[in-house]
Formats: C-alpha cells, structure tokens, sequence
C-alpha cells in the first residue's frame, strides 16, 4: 500500500472525481454536448484508483469492528472503489454507448426517421397500432445489431472484473457483501410477489387492454406497454403548462424551498440530444445539482418530476459537513425510496384535486390507473430482478440469455418483450435491487409521515422540515433497511405496497 495514501486524501480525490464525472455525464446526457469524455477524467484521479486505493479500502473494511461506524464507512468506501474502478475500465465503452444513443436513428420500414433517443416518446405517444409496433420492430432490429453487442460485453467485462477481486464466491455474493443486501431474500420475496398477485393481475389486465388498446390480451407487445400507460385519456388534467408550478407549489406548503435555495437547477425544456429518461445529476453535493426532464406530455411528466425532485432536495439537504461516503454514495435504495415517495403523491385523490385539474368521478378512474400502472411496474421489476440474478449469477450461458429475458419478463407481465432488449433493459449492478427496495421503503415512509402529519403531510409546513432534519440531511449513511426501523420502527416487505395497490384497483 502506497505510504502517501490516506483516508482523507482518498476523500477529497474521490469527491474531486465524482464531481467531475456526474458533470461530465450530465453534460452528454441533458444534449449540452454531443458525447462524453470521461477516460482523460479517470487518467487525472487515477491516484485514487489504483491498487493502492483498493488496498486501503479493503484494510480499512476487513479491521474495524462489524456494526461500527468505521466499519460502515470502510463498507460504503471499497463499495464505492469497486464499482470506480470497474467505471474506469469500461470508461471506453460508456463513451462508445453514450456517443452512439446521441447520434443513432431508427429507420421505419414507411422512411421516417426517428432518433433513438426519442424512441420510447414515439412508441407511447403513438396512436395507430401499426405505426407503433413497426417503429418498435426497427428500434429493436438496430439495437439487436448495434447497441446490444456493446452492452454485452461491458456487462460480461464489469462481472469478470469484479470476480477477479475475489470479494465473494462470484459476482452476487460480492455484490451482497460490498452493498449489504441480502439479494437472495430479495428474490424469493419478488418470486412470491409475483405468485401472490397474479391472480389480481389477470383480473385486472384484460379490462384494461380491451378499453386502452381493443386487442386481444395475447397479442399484447412490451410497445403496446408504453402506449398503454402513457395514459393519454388524462392529457387534459395535466397540461404542461403548470407542470413545474404546481410542483413546486406543493413542496413551498410542506415547508421547503424548491430549489434547495439556489441549489437545484430545473431543466425539463425539450432539447435535441436530450435523453428520454429523465435524470437526476448530483454535480456538488449539496451545492449544485441538476433536475433533468424531457417532457413526454400528460401525467407522465408530473410523476417524473416528482420523482427526480425527490432526487434532488435528498442531495441539495445533505449535510455539507459528512464525509464524502455519507454524501455521494452508499445504498441508493434511500435516494429512490425519496423518490418515489414524491412521485406516489400522485395516487393520492387529496393530492391530485389540489394540484391538477382531475376532479369528480375523473379522479376515481385515473387512481384505478395509477393502480394498474403501480402493479405493472412492480411485477415488472421483481422479473428484471430474478432475470438479473442469473444474467450476474453465470448459471446460464450468456447466448441463452435473451430467451431467458424474454420468457420472465413476458411472464410476469404478459406484454411480449424483444430478445434484442436483453443486455439493454438492465441497470447496472443489480439496481433493480435498489428500485424494489425503495417500493419497499417509501410505503413505510409514507405511513410513517401520516402519523405524524396527518393524511395531506404533503401540505403540512412541519413535515418538510422534519423530513430535512431526519431523512434527507443524513444523505446515504443508513442501508434502506436501517433507515426503516429508525424512524418507523418497521422492516420492508411488499405487504403495504400490495394492499396500497389494492385500494387504488378498488
């Protein structure tokens, strides 16, 4: 171990550059610059990217006390280098993949072009079926050609790069041992879901299909998804013209400032180059971070930007003075969880009466929605989930992977998924984990300020400030888990997430 590095200049190099790549990447994907250029930023920190730094993360893990403090900031620590470092060496890759979705276009069979960042807005706002299904049909034709070779092999390079640390007995157990996620229970909680809610599933799908779409339900595409929940009947009550404002409104009354005070940046302008998933862009944390949105149109855009500011105010209120683990890294299921906690303002008839345009028997049928929407994505992810797990796992070859993708989403969610989109539809580094976590998380949360702040907490002056002092403040110091059992006294389980969906679908 080198006798230069320590602790705190690990810190401040490491802090030096995060900030630099989140600003680089914030850059390439909010369509500020064509690419990124992220391999001379690695070169410039790579004094805390060597051996030496993986050394004195795995010293400093592998000697404090389990349960101590010093033992969870040497866990978030190595987890951090381990995934820097595998960042690093697939650095070449990640510009190769950003430059090609900035300037790749898809060629429809009747000669339009379409770029592919604009995709997924193209499939869920078209109307006429056969449009949309041949624009997903050369979507999928150019990413089974171009972009899945290039994901295959960062995905197939990142698992052989972490099993070559010998963290673990292979890629999952290190991913469990570095993140403190017991993934194995995680799955057979997805598998369970999914077997315990199938029968709702198939109660509620066909009446959906037939009303939304008027085809049969075995015909149903993953394309046919996004039209589907895009929910465009709803337009009207939730016109982008009061889109930010009435956000923004909702979280004045509960007794935050939107912006953090000059701290967050909101920009939801469409702009060519723009990615259609929206973003948030922790570029100094807490003093400078971007909320990145390219509208869609109707409730889509409202739910989304719930979400990335919950993003946002989680980063924008970290205390200044934690050190760097607390600030930048650590279990992302807490960040998602306040995510969604703000964005499922939006299954909330009060929430919905004050801030959009629904009202009367309109507020009914879109809650029945939401609830449809919310089970979707539920049963969607816990299949990405156990996908994942064998994709991570090495237990099946990667040639038979793309029938394996096909077989477990299209089961979960009877839509019928592309094999093109096996090695692109996966977050990294089981962030699948992190999303149904959070599920899990903002559910408890949810209670929890109830409580406390009455069913409308989301317009009470007190609960902002609480939530500053006792939730976003702490940035990522807590697993999801602790985090849980510290303010509510409660673990995770999809029990409140099933019987939240249960009154929506009522």
């Amino acid at each position: 171990m080198s006798a230069t590095l320590t602790l705190e200049r690990l810190r401040r190099g490491g802090e030096g550059l995060m900030q630099e790549l989140s600003r680089e990447y914030y850059r390439a994907h909010a369509g500020l610059k064509a690419g990124a250029e992220l391999q001379p930023i690695y070169e410039k920190h790579r004094a805390v990217l060597g051996r030496d730094a993986l050394d004195l993360t795995l010293e400093l893990f592998r000697s404090a006390a389990p349960g101590s403090e010093e033992h969870r900031q040497a866990r978030l620590l190595l987890e951090w280098q381990v995934e820097t470092q595998a960042s690093r060496a697939l650095a070449a890759h990640d510009e190769r993949e950003i430059a090609w979705e900035a300037a790749a276009v898809i060629r429809v069979d009747d000669g339009r072009l379409v770029p592919y960042q604009r995709a997924a807005i193209e499939i869920a706002n078209a109307t006429d079926r056969d449009a949309r299904l041949a624009l997903d049909r050369a979507r999928a034709s150019l990413v089974e050609r171009e972009l899945a070779p290039l994901r295959r092999e960062k995905l197939q390079r990142e698992r052989d790069f972490v099993e070559r640390l010998e963290l673990g007995d292979g890629y999952v157990s290190a991913f469990e041992a570095l993140s403190g996620i017991d993934l194995g229970g995680l799955v057979a909680e997805c598998r369970a879901f999914l077997r315990d809610s199938q029968a709702i599933w198939d109660d509620v799908l066909p009446d959906f299909v037939k009303a939304s779409l008027g085809v049969p339900v075995r015909e149903v595409t993953r394309a046919d998804a996004l039209a589907l929940l895009r929910a465009r009947e709803f337009d009207g009550f939730f016109p982008a013209a009061t889109l930010e404002e009435s956000v923004r409104r909702q979280v004045r009354e509960m007794g935050i400032e939107p912006t953090a005070d000059g701290r967050i940046t909101y920009d939801t302008a469409e702009r060519e180059g723009k990615r259609s998933r929206a973003f948030c862009a922790p570029v100094r944390v807490p003093e400078e971070v971007y909320l990145v949105l390219r509208p869609h149109g109707g409730q889509s855009d409202y739910t989304t930007l719930l979400h990335e500011l919950g993003h946002a105010l989680h980063f924008a209120l970290a205390r200044g003075d934690y050190p760097f683990e607390y600030r930048w890294v650590g279990d992302n299921s807490v960040t998602e969880g306040y995510a969604m906690l703000f964005d499922h303002r939006m299954q909330s008839a009060a929430w919905l009466r004050r801030y959009t345009a629904l009202a009367g028997p309109q507020v009914g049928r879109y809650l029945r929605a939401a609830g449809f929407e919310e089970l979707q994505f539920l049963r969607r992810y816990c299949a990405k989930l156990i996908y994942e797990s064998h994709l991570y796992g090495g237990d099946v070859a990667w040639g038979a992977l793309p029938d394996l993708y096909v077989e477990t989403l299209t089961g979960a969610t009877t839509f019928r998924y592309q094999r093109a989109d096996a090695f692109v539809d996966v977050d990294q580094r089981f962030y699948a984990a992190r999303y149904l976590r959070a599920w899990q998380l903002q559910a408890v949360l949810d209670e929890t300020l109830t409580e406390r702040f009455d069913d409308d907490w989301w317009r009470n002056p007190r609960a902002g400030p609480w939530m500053t002092e006792q939730l976003f403040a702490e940035g990522q110091r807590e697993l999801a888990t602790e985090l849980a059992e510290r303010v509510a006294g409660k673990g995770l389980s999809f029990a409140p997430n099933v019987r939240a969906i249960e009154r929506l679908l009522a």
